[in-house]
């Protein structure tokens, strides 16, 4: 039997509604509340600044909030059991640090009946994958898992990312 990856573990545990999906550390580590002090939520955008390997509820997130701040990565599912959906978060956890170093947002949605923000932005029909630029635009919408090749590959390809390459020496 395999194990789980930590990311297919915390995605699953984050659409089962567990406490376990985020680890606090991330923003103890920044900064945050002495030990033993109980630490107010993170909005969404902020707990990604801290930990740009966590993974978002989309049913916490609105799109707009990550306007030229970063690129959401909307992971959609009709289940945390879907076979597409755990394949992705599989793909997506073999580089995780190439998407941080694109600003890229990870947004898992395996809550249809939820109606949360994304979905209702980016009318998925089952599993579906979609990266957001920053400016608001889809550059990619994909119906099955893809690799994190394929999604930085649609990153690089943006005319935002270009610009970040340029004036920015890379952008990350």
């Amino acid at each position: 039997i395999r194990t789980m990856t930590r990311t297919l573990a915390r995605a699953l545990a984050l659409a089962a509604g567990t406490a376990v999906a985020q680890d606090p550390e991330p923003a103890a580590a920044a900064g945050g509340a002495p030990a033993g002090e109980v630490l107010a939520p993170l909005d969404p955008v902020a707990r990604w600044e801290v930990d740009r390997a966590a993974l978002l509820d989309a049913a916490e997130v609105e799109l707009e909030a990550f306007e030229y701040g970063a690129r959401p990565l909307v992971v959609f599912a009709d289940s945390p059991r879907q076979p597409q959906f755990i394949e992705q978060m599989r793909l997506i956890e073999a580089d995780l640090a190439a998407l941080g170093y694109r600003d890229v947002a990870i947004v898992v949605d395996s809550d249809p009946d939820a109606r949360s923000g994304p979905r209702r932005a980016l009318r998925p029909r089952g599993f579906a994958l979609v990266l957001v630029d920053k400016d608001g635009r889809v550059i990619l919408r994909q119906p099955g898992p893809t690799s994190a090749r394929e999604i930085t590959r649609a990153i690089d390809r943006s005319p935002l990312r270009q610009e970040e390459i340029r004036y920015r020496g890379g952008g990350g």
